[in-house]
């Protein structure tokens, strides 16, 4: 079973990703940002899945300001004017919603915080990379690469690390599969993107810089794996979806590269404000 799920997982790799990377680098940047979008949609649409049960019009309002927080971050970046209506905006309707579709009253708390959360979460943090690709210039490409391999090599050598030497339980009331082993297998290969980077694609990228990133966007990356393993189980769901064969749902694929892309983009902000352009 383990074998053939590792064969459909490779599969789906080997399909997507050369997809996925033919729009970054040769596609028009309006691509790459409707691909993020689609996908924040997606991500919205399993996240309110499991907050939000059975309520396909409450749904329907997550995925909606979801869309407008993802818009807002990408059109109005340089506007605080934008963003501060937005966020208040999604904040006031997530909070007002379960109002209006009452439900039971001993899930109110969680549809509330999601809906006001929820939105900022997926849609804010997950078009940090189409910002990336968009502001650094020649340089964008690059850095999305370096972001994503954080998040796939990361996962990559988790998987196998967890799989040949796991023993010990990283959290096992979170996600009993996860190993401390895995856990070092996983800040390895977000180590082996960063020196990737610095040393092919991306040698404008700090050697220094890069490994910080690794280190620190490996470790909190797989922190947000973990709290997204914490919501399915909260919510007693295995899965955040089933639309990626052999990875699960969007959720379960972008849950550590929700916390690494906007620190790599915020990296990305501050060394440019400190006039040291990281794509010069």
């Amino acid at each position: 079973m383990a074998q053939s799920n590792l064969a459909i997982r490779l599969l789906t790799a080997a399909i997507v990703a050369p997809l996925l990377l033919t729009t970054l680098f040769m596609g028009p940047v309006w691509g790459w940002y409707a691909i993020v979008f689609v996908a924040s949609l997606v991500g919205a649409s399993e996240l309110f899945g499991m907050t939000h049960p059975g309520d396909r019009v409450a749904q329907g309002v997550g995925i909606v300001t979801t869309g407008a927080v993802s818009l807002a971050v990408y059109f109005g970046s340089r506007d605080p004017r934008i963003l501060l209506t937005t966020v208040s905006a999604v904040v006031i309707v997530g909070a007002l919603t379960p109002l209006w579709r009452l439900g039971q009253i001993e899930t109110a708390a969680l549809r509330i915080l999601a809906g006001m959360a929820g939105p900022l979460y997926v849609g804010a943090l997950v078009t940090t990379l189409a910002l990336l690709r968009r502001d650094m210039n020649g340089a964008g490409p690059g850095y999305v690469l370096f972001t994503l391999m954080l998040s796939w090599l990361a996962d990559t050598g988790g998987y196998f690390a967890g799989r040949y030497f796991g023993k010990t339980k990283l959290y096992e009331a979170v996600s009993p599969k996860k190993t401390r082993e895995g856990f070092a297998g996983s800040i390895l290969g977000a180590v082996t993107g960063a020196l990737l980077a610095h040393f092919w694609y991306l040698p404008s990228l700090p050697l220094v810089d890069g490994l910080v990133l690794a280190l620190v966007g490996g470790t909190l990356g797989q922190l947000g794996d973990l709290a997204e393993s914490l919501l399915k189980r909260s919510t007693g769901i295995k899965d955040s979806g089933s639309i990626v064969p052999g990875h699960g749902g969007i959720l379960d694929r972008i849950d550590a590269l929700l916390v690494a892309s906007p620190i790599v983009y915020l990296y990305t902000v501050w060394a440019q404000g400190a006039g040291s352009p990281p794509g010069s």
